[in-house]
């Protein structure tokens, strides 16, 4: 933790950070040393998250899912570098990073057991959208090969709604809508 404080740059957000220790330990119950392992052991910084109050913010797998899609409608709005998206793509398993003619892109693809369990994932995935108020392209190939596309439309590439809507994709109960793999 000394290692964190002594890296801020601002009087302010040393006390800042400080008062966040304390509220961990009295609202949880956690000692210094289990808030410091907390943030050594889950916390993973991003070198491309804006400096807020002295300090990097950050971001952890579980945030992807527990955030809220933010409007696009942001006059300052623009999409992420390649080199960031590529730290973030680990953060969502199992969906690929696709360069589309210099826009980037977030793909996956399934297998469906039928055609109608294609359009039951399709309605998973809608529900989700809607809610989130960020829309990703979905795709029906042949009868039963599912692939959504997840990009910020309105600023022509990723943003961290993309890796928000990911996240919560991925965790949307579709076992029963996918072909089995064969086993070796």
């Amino acid at each position: 933790m000394s290692r964190m404080i002594h890296a801020l740059s601002k009087p302010q957000a040393q006390v800042r950070l400080a008062s966040l220790f304390q509220r961990l330990r009295a609202g949880h119950g956690c000692t210094i040393t289990q808030v410091n392992q907390i943030f050594q052991n889950h916390v993973a910084l991003s070198s491309s998250r804006k400096l807020q109050c002295g300090f990097r913010t950050f971001s952890t797998s579980e945030d992807f899912s527990a955030k809220k899609c933010v409007p696009c409608n942001a006059k300052d709005l623009r999409p992420m570098t390649e080199e960031t998206a590529n730290e973030l793509i680990s953060k969502v398993p199992d969906w690929n990073l696709a360069n589309e003619s210099g826009v980037l892109k977030l793909n996956r693809s399934w297998k469906v057991k039928s055609f109608l369990k294609g359009l039951e994932l399709f309605r998973l995935v809608a529900e989700v959208a809607e809610s989130e108020g960020h829309h990703p392209d979905l795709h029906l190939v042949g009868w039963n090969n599912v692939t959504i596309e997840i990009w910020t439309h309105a600023v022509g590439g990723l943003t961290e709604n993309d890796f928000i809507l990911a996240a919560k994709i991925s965790g949307l109960p579709l076992q029963d809508l996918l072909r089995r793999k064969a086993k070796n």
